[in-house]
C-alpha cells in the first residue's frame, strides 16, 4: 500500500500547480494582445505569399508574380476608370 503524502508535500504540489497555472495564464494573456495577434497574422500572410511566389528551390515563380501583378494592375485601372466616370 502506498504511503499517504504529507501535508507539506500536498502544499508543495499545490504551490507548483499554482505557479504552472499562473505561467499558463500569463502566456495566454500575452498571446491575446492585439499586437501579438496582428504580428502572427502578418507572419502568416508573409509565409503564404512566399509559398505562393517561390518554388521549392527558392526561385521566384515569375508566372505567379505576373498573374498577381496583372490582376492588381487591372483592378487599379478599373478603379481609375470608375472614378473618372463619376467625376
Amino acid at each position: 500500500m502506498a504511503d499517504k503524502p504529507s501535508a507539506k508535500q500536498i502544499e508543495a504540489d499545490l504551490q507548483a500547480t499554482r505557479e504552472r497555472l499562473a505561467g499558463t495564464i500569463d502566456e495566454l494573456a500575452f498571446r491575446a494582445r492585439p499586437q501579438e495577434i496582428a504580428k502572427r497574422q502578418v507572419e502568416s500572410v508573409k509565409l503564404k505569399a512566399d509559398d505562393t511566389l517561390r518554388t521549392a528551390d527558392g526561385d521566384l515563380r515569375q508566372d505567379k508574380l505576373a498573374t498577381i501583378l496583372g490582376g492588381a494592375s487591372a483592378g487599379l485601372l478599373l478603379l481609375g476608370l470608375l472614378r473618372r466616370a463619376r467625376g
